[in-house]
């Protein structure tokens, strides 16, 4: 999977696409150790963090969670990241959901 509890909360892995003809998720990639990351895409240009807010705003938005829960723990200038979201609520259904859903 793509995301798993992770202290207070959850890990997610995300492969993201800056300047995209589109915004929102679409399936899973599995790299060649067999990692699994949620495909994401905005189109927003990866300078100065923009391209991160707005993947942390698509988050924040499909999970129905606050914004200042989302941390970028690694990857924050790469393709590949790991967030971490900082809940107390299962979330994991609404995770599920955004590799099955095109935004």
């Amino acid at each position: 999977m793509f995301f798993a509890p992770y202290k207070s909360g959850w890990l997610l892995c995300i492969k993201l696409t800056p300047n995209a003809s589109f915004c929102g998720f679409r399936g899973v990639f599995v790299n060649a150790d067999g990692e699994e990351y949620l495909k994401a895409y905005t189109n927003v240009a990866p300078e100065k963090g923009k391209a991160n807010k707005a993947l942390v705003a698509m988050l924040a938005k499909r999970l129905k969670t606050p914004k200042q829960a989302f941390s970028i723990i690694s990857g924050e200038t790469e393709h590949y990241k790991k967030i971490y979201i900082e809940t107390t609520e299962d979330i994991s259904s609404g995770l599920r959901c955004l590799s099955e859903n095109e935004e």
